[in-house]
C-alpha cells in the first residue's frame, strides 16, 4: 500500500468511494456526488491524500476550511472514506479477532 498525493485524476476512484459514503447516510449530510470543479473549490488544496493499492485507490482524506471568517483561521473539517470493499473486510477481520 502507498500513500500519495491526491491528483485530479484521481476523480472518478475517489468520487466512487464518496458515493459509498453518501450510501450509509452516515458519513455526510450531502445526497449527490458534486463534480471535480465543486468539490475542489471546497477543499484546502493541500492535504489530500488517497490510499492505493496495486493502483487501485481505496481510500481518501481531504481537508476543508470550517469557516471563511478569519478566527476559525487554520481549521479545518477532516473527511476520511475508505472503500466499502476495505471496510467489509476490515470489519470481518475486527469481528473474529
Amino acid at each position: 500500500m502507498q500513500i500519495r498525493e491526491m491528483q485530479p485524476a484521481d476523480w472518478d476512484s475517489v468520487a466512487t468511494i464518496y458515493a459509498e459514503g453518501i450510501a450509509t447516510e452516515y458519513a455526510t449530510f450531502e445526497k449527490s456526488i458534486p463534480t471535480y470543479e465543486a468539490w475542489d473549490s471546497t477543499h484546502l488544496k493541500s492535504c489530500r491524500i488517497v490510499v492505493v493499492d496495486n493502483n487501485t485507490i481505496l481510500g481518501w482524506a481531504a481537508l476543508s476550511p470550517v469557516s471563511s471568517r478569519c478566527v476559525y483561521g487554520g481549521v479545518a473539517e477532516v473527511s476520511v472514506y475508505v472503500a466499502n470493499i476495505l471496510a467489509k473486510v476490515w470489519v470481518k477481520c475486527s469481528c473474529t479477532i
